[in-house]
């Protein structure tokens, strides 16, 4: 699975201006909600259904990453949005530094083997030290765009 099977690019935040976690998880929702991936009337479902995910333990993994993520119903296939906050957030991170780049999914619950495989490419990515720097660095939408799709494109070399 790629980056493009399942980030709505139209999404995407290059400035996230939250200061705590549900801050950025209703920033980044509101943000699938406002290009029409989720339904308006299921925002606080979805909101509320990740922050339970997170009270099982914190999607902050470290190095400056979280990947927010849960399964609904009001979902018929995997969608997710890519945030950068500069300043960073405090994610109760494993690392306990603050978290600048933020991987949202939202899933259907009947679909786990797409939500598995597309959180198996987030890490897989993210790894790779060069991919991270620089979508710290991003300033735009459109700079994030592009290093996902290099990304998809195997063009950073671990």
């Amino acid at each position: 699975m790629k980056f493009a099977d399942f980030v709505s690019v139209e999404a995407i935040q290059s400035g996230l201006e939250a200061e705590d976690k549900e801050e950025v998880i209703r920033e980044l929702i509101q943000a699938l909600l406002d290009v029409g991936k989720i339904d308006g009337d299921q925002m606080d479902s979805i909101v509320g259904a990740v922050m339970k995910r997170e009270e099982l333990g914190s999607t902050g993994i470290g190095r400056g990453v979280a990947v927010p993520h849960t399964k609904h119903p009001s979902v018929e296939r995997l969608v997710g949005t890519v945030g950068v906050s500069k300043p960073g957030v405090d994610f109760n991170s494993l690392d306990g530094e603050k978290v600048q780049l933020f991987f949202v999914l939202v899933s259907p619950p009947d679909r786990p083997g797409d939500h598995l495989r597309a959180l198996e490419n987030i890490s897989r990515q993210l790894r790779n030290e060069t991919f991270c720097k620089f979508l710290k660095q991003a300033d735009s939408a459109e700079d994030i765009r592009s290093l996902l799709t290099e990304a998809d494109n195997n063009e950073f070399v671990s």
